[in-house]
This record gives C-alpha cells, sequence and structure tokens, in this order.
C-alpha cells in the first residue's frame, strides 16, 4: 500500500519546476513575491509544495542563521474548528516570536506583532465594517453591544455595567485590550491594520529572515474558509522580506469567490480577484506516457524489497533520465535493469504491470495520469491481491490488473455484460471476448458491437494478458465490492437479478423497486438482502446513505427481512451512527430494537440519543 500524503522526493519529474520556484524567491532577494501552484485535484499539488521546500532549503547559508524560515499553513485543518484568518496570524506570529528568541534578535519586534495580532483576534477587527472597507471587502458585521465593547475598551471607557450588558465574549474582548494597545490611543481600524503591517515588516527586518508561507489544500476548504485565508493572505501580501507560494486549483478558487461574493455572473472580476494576489502563475506540468510510466515504477520500487541506498539510486537514475525524455530518452522496465541493481523477480513482475498499464492509464480521461488517482488504483490492486491471498483464491495480478483497469473505467453497461458472461459460463471463462482479442493482439481490424462499441475497450482488449480462456470467478469475487459475483448457486432469476443491479447501481431509487421486489420469491429477497448488506458494510457514517434506503425498501418488500436491516444496524460501531438515521427509521416496525440499542449504547453520540427523545420515541421503545 502507498499512502495518500504529499512528498517531498520527487517521483513525478517535478523537481525542475520546484527548483524555478526557489530560484524566484532567491532572485527577489527580500522583495515580495506571490506564486500561485495551480492544477487538478490529485495533480501533485501538495508535493510541490514540499519540493519547493527542500530546493529552498539548500540555498540556505552554511555556518550561519538560516536565511529562510517558513511556516507551513493548511487552512483545511482549521475548517469547522478555527477561523482561518486569524489562525495564520496566529501561525505567522507565534514563528516569528519563536524564532527572534531562538535568535536572540527582533524579540521585541516579534513580541509587538504577536500582540496585535492577539488583539485582531480577540477583538474581531476584521468582522468590523470600518475594518472590511479598509479591506475592500463586504462587511460581514458584529453585533452593536459587542462592537460598541470592542470601540469603548480600546479607548479605555468601558466600565462593569457596560461588560454585563456586552456578555462574556465582550469581557474577553476588553479585558485584553488593555495589555495589547495604548488606551489613549484614537480607535480606526485602517490604522491597526497599518500598524500591523509596519510590525510585521519591522520583527522581520531586524529578525533577519525571509519568511515563506506555504498555503496548501487551499481548493478543499468550504468557500467561507477559502475567502477566509486568502483575506489573510492578502494582509501581508507585498511586504518586504515575504514570499508566499499557494497551491491550489483555479477552479475551486473561482467557485469560492463567486459564492462568497453573491454568486457573481462576470468570470473577469472573479479571475481578477485572484490574479490581484497571485505575481507568477505556476500549473503543475501534466503527466506524459513516459512520466506515468515511471511514477509507477518508483512506486513499485518504494514498496519493494531492495534497501534504502538501493532504491534512492534508482530514483536518482529515473529523475536524472526523464528529464532528457524530450531527447527520445525512455524510462522503462530495460532501464531499471541496467541501473547496476540487482531487481528482485517479484519487482520485475511489476515493472511489467506498470509498462502495460501507463499507456491507458495516460489516456483514459477517468484516470487522465492524475497521481492520486493511479496510487489509488494500484492500492486498489494490492488490497484485492492481499484478499486473494487470505481467502486462498488463485488470481494472477497481471489477470486482476486488467480486470481491475476495465472495472474502472469501462462504461458500466460493458462491466455488466463482462460479469454476466462469467457467471453464464459454467468454467467462468469470458469466452465472448476470444475473437475480439486474438484480432486486437495481432493488429487486424474487427468491429465491437453494443455496449462494446468503445475506444477504451479497444485499448483495453490488445492489453495483454488474453481473459478469455481465463476463469475469472477467483478475481471477480475478490473485487465484488463493485458489484456481486451472482454464481448459479444464488438461483437468482433475471428479473431478481435485474433488481438487484438496479437496487445496487441507483439504491436512492429503491422505493420504486418495491412492488417488483414482493414479485419474488423469499429465498431470492434473502439473498438480495446479503448483497446489499455486502455493500453497506463499507459505509463508515451512518446518517442516510443510499444503500440504507435500497435495504430498507427489501424489508418493506419482506417483513421478516426487518429483523436482518434491524441486527445489521445493531452491530454497527456506535460511533459511526449520526443523528439523521433516527428520523429515516423511527416508524419502522423493526425499528423499536435498533433505538433502544443506540439509547442504551454508551458509544453512541448524545446528539443521537437527544433526537430518539425529541420525537417521543421512548413510548415506542418501551413497547
Amino acid at each position: 500500500m502507498w499512502p495518500d500524503n504529499e512528498t517531498d522526493r520527487d517521483f513525478l519529474n517535478f523537481e525542475g519546476v520546484a527548483d524555478t520556484i526557489a530560484e524566484m524567491i532567491v532572485g527577489a532577494d527580500g522583495r515580495p513575491v506571490s506564486i500561485g501552484v495551480s492544477g487538478d485535484w490529485g495533480v501533485g499539488k501538495s508535493s510541490m509544495i514540499k519540493l519547493t521546500k527542500a530546493s529552498l532549503s539548500k540555498h540556505q547559508p552554511e555556518n550561519s542563521p538560516e536565511k529562510y524560515l517558513f511556516v507551513e499553513f493548511n487552512a483545511w485543518l482549521y475548517q469547522g474548528y478555527d477561523d482561518a484568518r486569524a489562525a495564520l496570524l496566529d501561525v505567522i506570529a507565534s514563528k516569528l516570536a519563536a524564532e527572534a528568541a531562538a535568535r536572540e534578535s527582533g524579540v521585541d519586534k516579534a513580541r509587538d506583532f504577536l500582540g496585535r495580532v492577539k488583539w485582531f483576534r480577540l477583538a474581531k477587527l476584521f468582522a468590523l465594517p470600518a475594518a472590511a472597507v479598509a479591506l475592500g471587502l463586504p462587511p460581514i458585521g458584529l453585533p452593536a453591544e459587542i462592537a460598541a465593547v470592542i470601540k469603548d475598551g480600546a479607548a479605555g471607557k468601558i466600565d462593569e455595567q457596560g461588560l454585563e450588558r456586552a456578555g462574556a465574549a465582550a469581557s474577553t474582548v476588553a479585558a485584553a485590550v488593555p495589555a495589547l494597545l495604548d488606551p489613549k490611543k484614537e480607535y480606526s481600524p485602517p490604522k491597526e491594520i497599518q500598524a500591523l503591517r509596519d510590525s510585521f515588516e519591522d520583527a522581520l527586518g531586524e529578525i533577519g529572515v525571509t519568511l515563506v508561507v506555504l498555503i496548501d489544500d487551499l481548493d478543499r476548504c468550504l468557500p467561507d474558509t477559502t475567502i477566509s485565508t486568502l483575506e489573510a493572505i492578502r494582509l501581508f501580501l507585498f511586504l518586504k522580506n515575504t514570499a508566499f507560494v499557494i497551491a491550489a486549483d483555479d477552479n475551486m478558487i473561482k467557485h469560492a469567490v463567486k459564492k462568497h461574493f453573491g454568486e457573481l455572473d462576470d468570470d473577469t472580476l472573479v479571475t481578477n480577484y485572484f490574479d490581484k494576489l497571485i505575481q507568477v502563475p505556476i500549473r503543475v506540468p501534466a503527466l506524459g506516457t513516459q512520466e506515468v510510466r515511471a511514477y509507477m515504477m518508483m512506486l513499485f520500487i518504494e514498496n519493494s524489497g531492495l534497501d534504502a541506498k538501493q532504491k534512492d539510486d534508482l530514483r536518482a537514475a529515473i529523475a536524472s533520465q526523464l528529464r532528457d525524455s524530450w531527447k527520445g530518452k525512455r524510462v522503462d522496465k530495460n532501464y531499471i535493469s541496467n541501473c547496476g541493481v540487482e531487481l528482485p523477480a517479484a519487482l520485475v513482475a511489476r515493472l511489467d504491470t506498470a509498462e502495460r498499464l501507463a499507456p491507458l492509464m495516460t489516456t483514459s480521461n477517468r484516470i487522465a495520469g492524475n497521481p492520486r488517482l493511479i496510487k489509488r488504483f494500484l492500492n486498489a490492486l494490492s488490497i484485492r491481491m492481499t484478499i486473494s491471498a487470505a481467502q486462498s483464491v488463485g488470481v494472477d495480478e497481471a489477470v486482476l490488473a486488467k480486470l481491475l483497469l476495465f472495472e474502472r473505467l469501462a462504461p458500466k453497461a460493458t462491466y455488466a455484460a463482462l460479469t454476466s458472461a462469467v457467471t453464464a459460463d459454467p468454467d467462468g471463462k469470458p469466452r465472448l471476448l476470444a475473437e475480439w482479442e486474438e484480432a486486437a493482439l495481432a493488429g487486424q481490424e474487427y468491429e465491437l458491437t453494443g455496449a462494446w462499441d468503445d475506444d477504451f475497450i479497444r485499448e483495453w482488449l490488445a492489453l495483454p494478458p488474453a481473459l478469455a480462456d481465463e476463469d475469472l470467478r477467483g478475481a471477480l469475487y475478490v473485487g465484488r465490492e463493485q458489484a456481486p459475483l451472482i454464481t448459479s448457486a444464488d438461483r437468482l432469476s433475471s428479473e431478481a437479478a435485474a433488481l438487484l443491479t438496479a437496487l445496487l447501481e441507483s439504491p436512492e431509487e429503491a422505493e420504486a423497486l418495491e412492488s417488483d421486489l414482493r414479485g419474488l420469491q423469499r429465498t431470492e429477497i434473502g439473498i438480495i438482502m446479503e448483497r446489499l448488506l455486502a455493500r453497506a458494510r463499507q459505509e463508515q457514517a451512518w446518517g442516510v446513505p443510499a444503500i440504507l434506503q435500497a435495504c430498507i425498501s427489501v424489508a418493506n418488500a419482506d417483513e421478516s427481512q426487518g429483523t436482518t436491516i434491524a441486527g445489521f444496524l445493531i452491530e454497527r460501531p456506535g460511533g459511526q451512527i449520526e443523528p439523521s438515521i433516527v428520523p429515516k427509521i423511527a416508524s419502522l416496525p423493526w425499528a423499536s430494537d435498533v433505538l433502544a440499542h443506540w439509547k442504551g449504547s454508551p458509544d453512541v453520540a448524545g446528539p443521537v440519543k437527544k433526537i430518539i427523545d425529541s420525537q417521543g420515541l421512548n413510548g415506542n421503545l418501551a413497547k
């Protein structure tokens, strides 16, 4: 398995771009610079940020204090727990204060800046209309009594009666004011904002560092958090000795700006908002077949039995070869085999897998060379091979990889046709592929019909190994979270099989199928419920997932299935149960035991129990 985390080791041939970003910051020589790293979800923006930091760290002077001070900020971590704007201010101020103390230089300046940030945070200065005007933002507003407390506190006019009227929040704010501001100063948000900027710039100058702020995961945030962070960034932009590197998906940022400013119709205004923050836009390079193949091979090398030095040697050799790929140099199994490292047989087999899959991983519009999707594909393959070994199901990895690729990228109707062919054949072989595969592997013309007529299918059929004479029942069995393996032992009629497929593909529409379900034999309904619950076990949060409706509809069609779903829900870990499920199932005849169990379970959250009480369900539970 490969963790879905960013890395400062270059697996994607991004080092050249990261070095360029670092050179821009070094070349600015203390002049302010802001750089935007853009790209779609999963293309490697976070890794680019890490590589940039690693590259810039090489420019730190030896035998003297470091020139660059890094602040890494992930706004997504604060979403729902803290004001991201205030949190960024606090992180920067605390970092400066710690650095000043460590160097014993600029301590007073750093403390002054930290104090002003604390004031901003406590007084919520950003939320005042005057401050909003000063920042060029729509006012957010505060309750009048709290705004008055802040103003009176800054002027030294607050009294006990005023504190009581304003409440605990205002009390906290007012109590902090005398320690942070001179009570005789005139209260003025624009002046305080400028004073904050001046204090920040003075602290950087006296400490003698360039602050490099690395902003990541901004495009994962809700619009309000995104804008809040951008506002804080703007406060510090274009000050001496600062550099901002902001990683985000342009489209998500535009969506956040539109949402925040009232669904703006003018895309030019939306684009201008972000462009004013970014001096140098850089887009993460798209990966071609060479890069995808090399990336997959490096992932397999990383998880191999080679020692750390051998892995690093191979990674360096691959990265060097990739930099010359424009000259026609290839990164493939032959190249890696000649890098002076003896490769284990298992690794050689996986390098073969990478060579076969890379072209389709690059050209398919469902993956399109996206590193995160590639890694998830390989993780899914690893999981299924592990399941295969654990359950003694003999599955060839090359066969499973080809089938998994088909499952992920082929049209749903075509995948259903393939599984139907496998389950209908007494030996579990998709013999309908034989003629097509033979022609595809020979490079001959052939005609695909119906659901099979697809460009991806043509490329997939030419991919070794051929599957027409392979028993795929084992491969389908270990991958049954995607679709049920319906064998002859299941004894499902064609009507029942069609209903099961419909329930799995569109569980939210299950109510419309209840009358059809009532026409099935009870044994078939039991099999359908079993398959639905197998899918339901993948859910980690039990609010109202779509699969729940499918299970409820089956229980509506056959009352005996009510105890089955009730038992299933009782078995769910208490921490997975969410309040929204209570009204969904409360009126159902089998639900009383479930609700009683949740109400008495110490692991079920209080809000769930509160809803059980609030809806007057106690009487039903007693019954």
